[in-house]
Formats: C-alpha cells, sequence, structure tokens
C-alpha cells in the first residue's frame, strides 16, 4: 500500500518564526481528557494471525504500556512470522523478486509515522515509528527510508525467504507479461491492522505489510496511508482496514469510518456503511475483498467486510476470541 514527500524549510526555525493570530472569539484548546474512561483495555486485529498479535501487544499493556506500544509490538511479532505471507519476513516478493514492506503508526495525539517500499529491514513499524517520533516528517520511501533505518541501526533481513523464492520462481515460469489480478483472500490479504485502547482511554493503530504478491515494483496500498489503511482521532476512535488497497484508497476508508463514528454511529455501523460506499464506487467486485474494523473512545468494537469470510481477534482480560464479520455478499 503508498507514500509521500516534503520541501525542507528549516523546521525548528520555520516552527519559531511562526505567530498564531488571537481571535476574540476563539475558545482555548484544551488537551484530550482521557479521566473519564473507565473501561477496559482491549486489542482488536485483522484475521487470524492476529490473535497472537494481540498476546504479544497484550504483554506490554499488561506491563504498564501505552496503546503505541502495545500495537508496534503485536505488529512486531506479525513481521517476525516465516510462516505468514503477506506480512514482514515471510512476505511474498514483486514482480522482479524484491520483498517491499510497507507500515504506519499513529497514536492519541494524531503524531504518526509511515514507511514504504522498504526492503530488507526485520520491522518496519519501528521504523515508522522512530520517524514519526524523532523527525519533522511522517512518510519515507524506497532507498531514503532504508537509509534512515541503517543509519538508526535498525536490524536488517534477507528476503525473500528460500522457500517463498521458490514459489515466485515458479510463479514467473507460469505468468505472461501482465500479471494476473490475484484473488485477494484469508491468504492473500495484504495487510495486518491492529488498534488498541489502554486502560487510560488511549488509542492507538499500526499497520504492516509486504503488500500485493507479484505486484509492480513501486507499487504501494492503503497500509502506509494514514486516512486510508489506519486513522486514528483521540475524539471519536480509531479504524483500519485491510483488503485491495487500491479500493480502499479510492475512499479514504479508515478516516471516513473514524468521520461516521463522529457522527454517532457504532463501530460496526460505521464500517458498514464505507463498505457499501466502496461497492458503489466499483463496477465489478469479482473477488475484490475489503474490510475494516473499528474502535470508539468508549471502547466499543466492531468491523464489517464485503464478503464473508473476514474476522478479526478481539484480545482484553477476560477474551482472546476471533470474531466473524457481518458481511455485505457471499462468495
Amino acid at each position: 500500500m503508498e507514500r509521500r514527500s516534503f520541501v525542507k524549510l528549516g523546521a525548528v526555525g520555520l516552527a519559531a518564526s511562526i505567530v498564531k493570530p488571537s481571535f476574540a472569539s476563539e475558545e482555548p484548546i484544551s488537551e484530550p481528557s482521557f479521566s473519564h474512561y473507565t473501561g477496559e483495555a482491549k486489542m482488536i486485529s485483522t484475521w487470524s494471525h492476529g490473535q497472537d498479535a494481540n498476546r504479544a501487544g497484550w504483554l506490554k499493556l499488561e506491563a504498564g504500556g501505552s496503546s503505541l506500544d502495545a500495537v508496534e509490538a503485536g505488529a512486531r511479532h506479525t513481521e517476525s512470522d516465516v510462516t505468514n505471507r503477506s506480512v514482514g519476513i515471510g512476505g511474498m516478493p514483486d514482480r522482479e523478486g524484491h520483498v517491499t514492506l510497507d507500515a504506519c503508526i499513529m497514536d492519541w495525539e494524531s503524531n504518526c509515522g509511515s514507511v514504504g517500499c522498504l526492503e530488507g529491514i526485520a520491522h518496519p513499524i519501528s521504523v515508522a515509528k522512530h520517524i514519526m517520533q524523532n523527525t519533522p516528517h511522517v512518510m519515507l520511501v524506497g532507498a531514503g527510508a532504508k537509509k534512515y533505518a541503517l543509519k538508526n541501526k535498525f536490524e536488517t533481513i534477507k528476503t525473500p525467504l528460500p522457500e517463498v523464492k521458490k514459489e515466485w520462481e515458479k510463479w514467473k515460469k507460469e505468468q505472461a507479461e501482465i500479471a494476473k489480478k490475484p484473488a485477494i483472500n484469508h491468504e492473500n490479504h495484504d495487510t495486518i491492522g491492529l488498534l488498541a485502547i489502554d486502560s487510560q482511554g488511549r488509542i492507538s493503530g499500526a499497520c504492516t505489510t509486504s503488500g500485493w504478491a507479484y505486484k509492480l515494483p513501486g507499487r504501494l496500498g492503503d497500509s502506509p496511508i494514514i486516512g486510508s489503511g489506519l486513522f486514528v482521532d483521540q475524539e471519536v476512535g480509531g479504524a483500519v482496514a485491510t483488503g485491495l488497497g487500491e479500493s480502499i484508497i479510492r475512499i479514504s476508508g479508515s478516516h471516513a469510518v473514524v468521520e461516521l463514528m463522529r457522527q454517532g454511529k457504532s463501530p460496526e455501523q460505521a464500517c458498514k456503511e464505507i463498505v457499501e460506499r466502496l461497492i458503489r464506487k466499483h463496477k465489478d467486485m469479482s473477488g475484490l475483498q475489503c474490510a475494516f474494523i473499528a474502535i470508539n473512545t468508549k471502547g466499543e468494537v466492531g468491523g464489517f467486510s464485503v464478503y464473508n469470510g473476514f474476522n478479526y481477534a478481539l484480545k482484553t482480560a477476560n477474551k482472546d476470541e476471533m470474531i466473524d464479520t457481518p458481511f455485505d455478499r457471499k462468495w
């Protein structure tokens, strides 16, 4: 899924030179208050491997960590899974045999970071977090992202794995010049998305992926795009997307879900309406699976998918379960 670019303006000097105008009618802006939250800490993650990701993130929450710590830890767990073919070290390559990784992360203060087309780095989610916390930028891509990761001593990996390379070599022999459109299903779903709310009511989210198997080199989907693959607004809640990124980008899917929750819709209702909007934007929905999950500031969760077969993992102090989402249509 995709990434972006900045003009260097001398961030420190520029920030110091900006004077905010004063208006008599302007209300003072207060920091978000979390004292009202009386619910329990909670994590939700897309697909069945989200269950293990939740467990890894839950260790952070149990130790007093924040929702940001939790979603990063959960994403890192999946990135390290050599059996997963859509995320991290076990991910499928592009048409030329390169495994390029995308990730983004966002916290309750609307801080966010992202990487795209990052090759040879074990944990793109942590690089995204480092960008968020240590630079004036949101997104770094390609060679620049890798240079940044190496400079900051992030762990490297060699990809594709031997067994993945064999699959790619077989595919290459079988395919014509124009790659066939792969089915988007539980084996090729482009991402893991995670959302967490901690005991203080703070919401964070993360996405990480190796993207569409055998994609054109340089392709980005929705996963690294703030507003498409992930969006968090502490006034409302957060949402993440999974499925065919090109379709999710068209409607700024995760941001749209959050805005519907702002209007008073429940997480499930908001996800359902955005799935229906996505369907209306496409003349042909053959094999086009997309889904959203969301959490609001009350700790309510929900999801919805285009087709049946999508589920998400839920973790609380007393629950560790998979939930099948409602859907618009059957395969």
